[in-house]
């Protein structure tokens, strides 16, 4: 999973990984989650982007049910997060990433985390380093927050020059992990919502299904018969895995939530404003304040998180495969 704080540095970093512009160069963020596949020196990978991390355009809503995506898009865990930076725009919000990414994806995350930083020019491998190791103390503190591993790379997608390096650190921290891929109770549920989806499509294409096995019968015999039928059946359960990654139950639960409390603030909000004219107007703005609510229900959301951190004490809260501050003031949960 490529994971960006702001700006382009993670679709940059996917391009670079693919060895292909499969985000635009000008492209700083995305609305929704995205998988990718291709080959990281002569590696089959799969590459896993959400919207940036500190995405202030999107709303509460529709972050979570992103981030709920992106962990379905990658299920059972991700090998290894990939927290990717400009390695000339370090900002505040760069350096306490690593809050972040513990409150979202789990406190044990950091371990599976490589920061990837970008640069652009010519400069040469020794000269790049020591600039992160030695020159710049913002780099170091960076990368310490995550245990100190890191990786250079180029803006330049076709620079495939460091591949087989950067395979090999991601190898490396994978195998002293055991091997394994991160998981987490929220990386289980989107498994298991996932399969359930899954099942639930096989279901309702059973038929179909059985009329394609049956037309084959008629048109291959023997060994043919069999790599016809188990080509048809591999091509089948991969569409229907994508169509479960992108839309299941859990995703869907999330987003009618959003609705839901969309409608019910709206039409609150509707109501009060038009009680200035009279009831009548209560009536009709309320109806009027439901609908545009309803489609707006992450917003709505952020609405009354809003209302309750005015009227409630704020709470002092504890939140608990290889890659993804004292001088800055950490930001408030």
């Amino acid at each position: 999973m490529v994971v960006g704080s702001s700006g382009p540095s993670q679709f940059l970093l996917t391009n670079t990984i693919l060895g292909r512009e499969e985000f635009s160069k000008d492209i700083s963020c995305i609305s929704g989650s995205r998988k990718n596949t291709g080959e990281l020196a002569g590696r089959r990978v799969a590459v896993v982007n959400g919207p940036n991390i500190y995405d202030k355009d999107m709303s509460r809503a529709k972050t979570r049910m992103e981030l709920r995506r992106s962990k379905c898009l990658c299920i059972p865990g991700p090998h290894a997060f990939l927290v990717a930076f400009d390695m000339e725009k370090i900002s505040p919000n760069d350096i306490n990433t690593h809050r972040l990414m513990k409150k979202r994806f789990g406190r044990h995350c950091l371990k599976h985390c490589m920061v990837l930083l970008a640069y652009e020019g010519n400069l040469e491998e020794a000269a790049l380093e020591n600039k992160v190791q030695k020159t710049d103390w913002h780099l170091r503190e960076l990368i310490e927050k995550y245990g100190g591993r890191f990786h250079i790379f180029s803006k330049n997608c076709r620079d495939r020059s460091r591949d087989r390096e950067l395979l090999q650190k991601l190898e490396l921290m994978v195998a002293s992990l055991g091997g394994g891929y991160f998981s987490s109770r929220t990386f289980q549920k989107a498994e298991d919502y996932v399969k359930k989806e899954e099942k639930r499509l096989r279901k309702k294409r059973t038929a179909e299904i059985e009329r394609a096995w049956t037309d084959m019968e008629k048109r291959y015999v023997a060994d043919e018969l069999y790599h016809q039928r188990d080509a048809y059946t591999t091509n089948v359960g991969v569409e229907i895995r994508a169509k479960a990654e992108m839309d299941n139950g859990w995703l869907r639960t999330s987003l009618a939530r959003g609705l839901g409390t969309g409608v019910v603030v709206g039409a609150i909000m509707g109501a009060l404003v038009g009680s200035i004219e009279g009831p009548g107007g209560m009536v009709l703005y309320g109806i009027i304040g439901g609908a545009v609510g309803g489609s707006g229900g992450g917003t709505a959301q952020v609405a009354i998180k809003h209302i309750e951190d005015r009227v409630v004490p704020t709470a002092r809260l504890n939140f608990n495969s290889i890659f993804i501050n004292r001088f800055f003031a950490a930001p408030r949960p």
